[in-house]
């Protein structure tokens, strides 16, 4: 017998998968800000070799790098209350996107700032530029402007792997799509529509970092 397609169900629960969106969209939101943050700290103590800091980042870069998000995010969530440290599933969900956002991101970071050429260095500190201005102008904007697209895509992939949050019931769009299949029964529908949702967000999200990377790093002036 055929299958019989009907998105109806899936429709009448529209609400349910926007707001997962939306929870989606947020948590990649809090952290993209503070993941690039991390990693623009890690990466100029890396890349500048400041001791002791360079090895604590190069031990956390590898220890990140080389585990599942999802053994990352249960370590947080369902380890740390052992030690007392408890938090809410949002809380939780945040804290591992910005861990593992901030480990990738430094050695992104790291690789423009390393291609920055020293002399440039010399030269803005001998036009008497501040360190901070050398920082900002010379060192941090030009390398992000190399990386950006790079950035851009871990960003996305950190967006997409969210999805695992729901493993821990944080709210958002996967854990939206299983409640809803879960009660309609409808699970080709339902995950189609979760993915064309998914792929929206996806490119939204990376036509503006584009944006962001056209009016603030590379055309700043």
């Amino acid at each position: 017998m055929a299958y019989q397609f009907n998105f109806v169900p899936v429709l009448e629960n529209a609400d349910l998968l926007l707001q997962g969106a939306m929870f989606t969209l947020g948590l990649t939101f809090v952290g993209t800000v503070f993941g690039v943050g991390l990693g623009v700290i890690g990466a100029v103590l890396r890349a500048w070799q400041i001791k002791p800091f360079n090895r604590v980042f190069a031990v956390y870069v590898e220890l990140i790098r080389n585990t599942p998000f999802i053994v990352q995010l249960f370590f947080i969530f369902f380890g740390l209350p052992a030690l007392g440290v408890r938090m809410n599933e949002w809380e939780a969900a945040v804290l591992a996107m910005v861990i593992n956002l901030g480990a990738y991101s430094t050695e992104i970071i790291r690789a423009g700032i390393q291609a920055v050429p020293y002399g440039q260095i010399e030269a803005a500190s001998a036009l008497a530029m501040s360190r901070f201005e050398i920082f900002r102008y010379v060192v941090l904007r030009p390398a992000l402007s190399k990386v950006w697209p790079a950035l851009s895509s871990q960003i996305i992939i950190v967006m997409l792997g969210s999805s695992v949050c729901s493993q821990i019931s944080t709210e958002e769009l996967s854990f939206a799509a299983n409640f809803i299949q879960s009660r309609n029964f409808r699970a080709f529908e339902t995950y189609l529509v979760t993915t064309l949702l998914y792929l929206a967000m996806a490119i939204i999200i990376r036509q503006l970092l584009a944006w962001v990377g056209r009016r603030f790093i590379a055309g700043a002036r």
